[in-house]
């Protein structure tokens, strides 16, 4: 996990060219999305954070985001409200 205000612009263009930076998440309400998301974009770079790899998000207990990764939203969802009981 990277956080966006700890990394230079170059280096951060560079990263998402060369596919080390795939998905960006708010480390706040812990939600992970796909870089062109509008909700993503709309974060505060304070808040903002960046993974290589889903699996990175989710070890580091991130949900998907509702809107620009609703598949894998429904997934999480239905795991967690059934764990719930």
């Amino acid at each position: 996990m990277i956080q966006h205000t700890l990394i230079s612009a170059p280096i951060l263009r560079s990263k998402i060219r060369s596919l080390e930076i795939r998905f960006a998440g708010n480390k706040n309400l812990k939600i992970y999305g796909l870089l062109q998301c509008r909700s993503g974009k709309r974060m505060k770079r304070k808040n903002r954070v960046f993974f290589a790899t889903e699996q990175e998000a989710l070890q580091n207990n991130f949900r998907p985001c509702g809107h620009c990764m609703k598949n894998e939203y429904k997934k999480w969802k239905e795991k967690h409200m059934s764990s719930k009981g």
